[in-house]
Order: structure tokens, then sequence, then C-alpha cells
């Protein structure tokens, strides 16, 4: 059977189309790549984000990831400018493809405070474009190697690009399917409300009917805008509408780059012609500056038997991949958006509004003496909002403290001692979208006895909905 569904599928992905949608994807994805990597250094966020801090909350199984000694950190974000710029003109496009994903990947993993969705989004197209012929037009490359030119590409290699804008559609669609978004418009009511003092429109913003709207659209939104891009026919009114979708988000909520992203990555649905023109369009300019010629290389690229398998097997892989790992929280018990125990990677985009209040205790074990810590002494502003609501990073956290107060010796009351094998206890109240706020971990829990590992957190405890 699966030999028999083997051949279909290879000859889908290997069907011969034309190749300017990859070369113009190419160039718009680089060019964004180039501007977020710039504003990021202007922003200062390089030094605030990863020079000041001196404590690093790593993603399980990435712990070893360390950051690099003082301003050698702009590094990374230099050869970032640099592969972008290459990416852009096509020169050693591979190489600098690489560069790009290991650089800006390097970076992402060095502390999950600031993870954001579009940040591994951006990781995966980058990977993506590794192993893409988007070189074979248009290209620094070919204008020095013209026998790498093609017309033609393989279908796969255009179609991984959209399937991969609708895993982060179609998932974003799933994740709004519960009763917080659909039957209370939260978190949106209170977002929205917070924009009352905008001129015009303030005071229809801060109108419940205006929260639902919003959610009852933006669910139906990402469940579906994938399907009309895909029809010819209603795809021109389908990318006004994503225009329109993503420069509300763009003025309203501070998520950066990601709604620009979005509008210019999904023009790649429109047909081979549009991009064609397009093509034509720059190759037009290009060629005022240069006179050279570039004979094509036979229309259809033959790739051998073993060939089409493995790179059947891999797309396959990868595919079966973007689906499960979404669904991975469903080996969990109790709510999702409290434990996050599978939250990350799985499109959950502004989906809720969470307020946290973590204190933390140190205790030796022999006297039952107990100090309250000042968080602030080992976590930035931004690290401490985002632990006291994670329960990985507040089994991290209470590691670390663990670290620094084993075998210290501090003053009580005129009296020193040691604390040879601290407990660290925490009180911890969280609201969730706009709920009461309610214990999260208790003080009763010595925190050091619990394993950070990928298993249910049961020390965390469950929610009381009101």
């Amino acid at each position: 059977m699966i030999n028999s569904l083997n051949k279909p599928i290879s000859k889908a992905l290997f069907k011969s189309v034309r190749i300017a949608p990859l070369i113009i994807f190419r160039i718009i994805f680089g060019a964004l790549l180039l501007y977020g990597s710039v504003r990021f250094v202007a922003k200062g966020w390089v030094n605030t984000l990863y020079i000041e801090p001196n404590y690093f909350f790593g993603y399980y199984g990435f712990e070893w990831v360390k950051p690099l000694p003082g301003t050698w950190m702009y590094l990374p974000f230099i050869l970032m400018i640099f592969s972008a710029l290459c990416i852009i003109i096509g020169f050693k496009y591979r190489w600098t493809a690489a560069i790009y994903f290991i650089s800006f990947t390097y970076v992402e993993l060095l502390d999950k405070s600031n993870y954001l969705n579009h940040y591994y989004f951006v990781s995966l197209m980058a990977f993506l474009m590794i192993w893409l012929p988007a070189n074979r037009q248009f290209s620094v490359d070919v204008f020095l190697r013209p026998s790498l030119r093609w017309k033609r590409t393989p279908a796969w290699t255009i179609n991984i690009l959209k399937f991969q804008l609708a895993i982060v559609y179609c998932f974003a669609g799933i994740a709004k399917l519960n009763a917080d978004w659909l039957f209370e418009a939260l978190p949106l009511k209170i977002w929205l409300q917070a924009h009352h003092n905008i001129p015009i429109v303030g005071e229809l913003l801060a109108q419940p009917w205006i929260a639902y709207l919003f959610s009852w659209f933006g669910c139906f939104y990402d469940l579906f805008i994938v399907f009309f891009l895909l029809s010819r026919k209603t795809r021109p009114w389908a990318y006004a509408v994503v225009v329109i979708f993503h420069l509300i988000t763009w003025l309203l909520f501070p998520i950066g780059i990601f709604p620009w992203v979005m509008i210019f990555s999904t023009l790649i649905f429109f047909s081979a012609n549009f991009h064609q023109q397009l093509l034509l369009f720059f190759q037009g300019v290009f060629s005022r500056f240069t006179q050279r010629s570039f004979p094509f290389n036979p229309p259809v690229k033959r790739f051998s038997p073993l060939k089409r398998k493995l790179t059947t097997y891999l797309v396959a892989s990868y595919v079966l991949f973007q689906v499960l790992i979404p669904f991975r929280h469903l080996l969990y018990p109790g709510n999702l958006f409290w434990n996050e125990e599978g939250f990350r990677f799985s499109w959950r985009v502004m989906l809720m509004h969470k307020e946290g209040f973590a204190t933390f205790y140190v205790e030796d074990k022999s006297s039952g003496r107990m100090s309250e810590i000042d968080n602030s002494k080992f976590l930035t502003e931004t690290q401490e909002d985002q632990m006291a609501t994670q329960p990985d990073m507040i089994l991290q956290f209470a590691q670390l403290l663990y670290g620094k107060y084993k075998g210290k010796t501090v003053e009580y009351n005129g009296t020193s001692y040691t604390f040879e094998d601290p407990a660290i206890r925490a009180d911890v109240f969280v609201s969730l979208n706009a709920r009461p706020s309610q214990l999260f971990v208790s003080k009763k829990h010595d925190l050091t006895q619990f394993r950070y590992d990928l298993k249910h957190r049961k020390w965390v405890e469950p929610l009381v909905s009101p």
C-alpha cells in the first residue's frame, strides 16, 4: 500500500512548474529578514535581551546553548544582516541561507522568555530556504555561473512554503475554538478596551460587541483564509482581506513585523504568471546595468529515482512533524492555557492574557528558617514577568536559586548560618483572561525535589473556573 501511494505522491511533488514564485519569495523574504535584523539591533534589544541578563531560561534539551560574552552577542546579528542581504541578491545562496538559519535559531534558543510564534515561523522558513533552489534565477550565483539557471522547478519547492503558511493559519484557527475566545471574547475584550483613548474609533473599540466581532472573525479568518487564497476566483479578494486584517493587528497590538511577514509571504499563493511578471520587471531593471544573457538549462530538471524517493520521505516527514507537534498538548491533563504544557510551537497566537506574581523563599532545612528572595537580583523585568506564569520557568528559576544559595552563609537575627541543602519554595498567584487571581504554585512544595522534564507537573495547582 505504501508503494502504491508513493508513486502519485512523488509525481505530485516533482511535477514541473515555473520557478518564478520561488525567486520572488526569496527576494521578499530576504528583505523582511534584513529589515527585522537591522530593526532588532537599532531598537537596542541585543543589549537588553542578550547582554544585560545574568541568567537565561534555556529550552529543554538545549540548555547547552549559551550566549556569547559581552558585546560578542552582536556577532550573530551581524551575520544575520550579512546573510539576509546575500539571500536577497542570491549570492552563495545556500551557504548564506544556512548561516542565517543557524544565527537566528541560535539567538532564539538562548532564552524562552523571548519566545514568539513568529520567531519560530522565521526559523522554520529559514530552514526550508536552505534546501530550495531559490537562487536559480535573478541571482548573483546565476550571473557568475549561468549554467545554474532553471526555468522550472519541482512543485514541492513552492508548495512546501504554502504548506507552512497554511499550518500557521489553520492551527491558529483551531486554537481559537475555545470557550474563552468564542463565548467570552477573551482576551480581546481586555486588549481592545485598552485603546479607548484612540481618537474617533476609541469608543467603538471599547464596546463589548466589537470584541466578539473581532474574535469570531479572527477565528473564521484563520480557519479558512488559506482555502480562499488557493482558489483563483477568490484569491484577489482574500488577499485584500489578508492585508486589511494584518494592518489592523499591526496598528492595535505590539507584535512587531509579524503582520508584514504574513502580508508579503502570502504572495506565494498567487499564480506563476503573477510572479513571472514581477520577475520580468526586476530583470528589466537589472538588464539596464548589464547586457549579459542567461541561457536556460533544459526546462525540466531530471532527478534520479533515489533522489526522488529520498526527497519524498524527507518532505513527508517534515509535513508529519508540523501536523503532530501542535497536538502534543493532548498528552497532558488540565487546562492548556493554565499549565502551558505543549503550548509553545503550536501556533497559539494572542490567545490569552496572563498575569502572575511569584514570591520565592529559601529555607534552611535543619533550622526551618526561611528568607524571602528578591527576584530582581537575578532576573530582568521581562524574565520575571514571563517566569511568574510559566511552570517550566518557575522550576528553572528554583534550580538557579538552589545553586546560588547552596553553601551560602547568611546573617539571621545576629546569628550566622549556612544553607547546606536549602529548600526553595514559592507562592505564585496567576490570573488568566481576567479571572480572579488564583493560587498557581503553593509554598508547601520544595521545588528542588522536582525534575525539569517534559512530564505533567502535578505540583501546579489546577485552574478553578469562576
